[in-house]
């Protein structure tokens, strides 16, 4: 099976040395000095359970060389789906399957609107990790674990085929019960962090222990919930409480990727998170004001952002 990785971020970065650390076949798809880097000296992965270099089949930023892929990790920020589903349409064999593993509820309904469903899975990541400088991916903390499936749930040869895969590379990774409650319970939890961090411009530790910014962490997840409900998801109100002991149980210094990304002045997965649930409960009727002010107090700093690096 071959494996074209997109996005070499800290997800990407980490699952794909793994599986180019196995002698699977396997083709980085990144840019600019990260790339560079990683062609000279490969992938160097700074990790809690051990360092390690990677090698990778290949190292490109052409995205044609993904037309002999058999498995596509989709790693970029969410938002890069509608820029780069049209370019693999072009390509892609029809027996290419693609598995999202970004940040975000609607990654799958986006793909959707470019492949057949028989090409898409369903899937996310839970890890800590990020691109320290280039060519360098650091891993300092959580265990890592890839959990997928197809979209009717179904346990189909070719998603155990993909575990064996994960399992040859010694990656951790579950084909899930219940593929949509998987990614909404991750999105809970993400989403509900992510908006609030980036608007204090405080660590978890600050926004958690502050009686009035945890108050508003438990509003903004409840209206998450009442618009997975609202789609049909089965996420429940006992989910909260398995997310504030995530959110309790997190280093104090923890901040999350769209937070930084907004904190840095770069674009920012704002519309796929707390726009999204906006957008969702206008939709489906369901009322979101919490998730509302959110979205439009960090909208101002996501437009400039997008201006700059247009």
């Amino acid at each position: 099976m071959k494996v074209a990785v997109l996005g070499m971020g800290g997800v990407g970065g980490f699952f794909g040395g793994k599986l180019a650390k196995a002698g699977i076949s396997t083709l980085f798809v990144a840019r600019g000095p990260h790339l560079q880097e990683i062609q000279k000296k490969g992938l160097q992965v700074k990790s809690i359970d051990g360092d390690f270099t990677a090698h990778p089949t290949q190292a490109t930023d052409d995205l044609t060389a993904c037309e002999d892929a058999d498995l596509i990790l989709f790693c970029t920020k969410t938002w890069q789906i509608d820029e780069l589903a049209p370019q693999l349409k072009a390509i892609l064999k029809p027996a290419a399957i693609i598995l999202p593993l970004q940040n975000g509820a609607d990654n799958e309904e986006r793909l959707l609107q470019y492949f057949p469903k028989e090409q898409i899975l369903g899937g996310l990541c839970r890890i800590i990790s990020f691109v320290e400088s280039p060519g360098v991916i650091h891993h300092p903390a959580f265990h890592p674990q890839i959990i997928f499936g197809e979209l009717n749930n179904e346990k189909t040869k070719r998603v155990q085929a993909i575990k064996a895969l994960f399992d040859q590379a010694e990656i951790d990774s579950i084909i899930a019960d219940d593929i949509w409650r998987a990614i909404w319970q991750k999105f809970l939890f993400i989403c509900t962090i992510s908006g609030l961090g980036a608007l204090t411009r405080s660590e978890i530790g600050v926004v958690r222990s502050n009686p009035f910014t945890r108050d508003l962490l438990i509003k903004t997840a409840q209206e998450i919930i009442t618009v997975a409900q609202a789609k049909q998801i089965n996420l429940l109100p006992a989910d909260i409480d398995r997310m504030f002991e995530a959110i309790d149980s997190q280093n104090p210094n923890t901040t999350a990727s769209m937070q930084r990304d907004i904190m840095e002045g770069k674009p920012s997965e704002l519309e796929q998170f707390n726009g999204y649930i906006v957008k969702e409960g206008q939709r489906l009727a369901v009322s979101t004001p919490v998730n509302h002010m959110i979205y439009q107090l960090l909208l101002p700093q996501e437009n400039q952002a997008r201006s700059r690096n247009s």
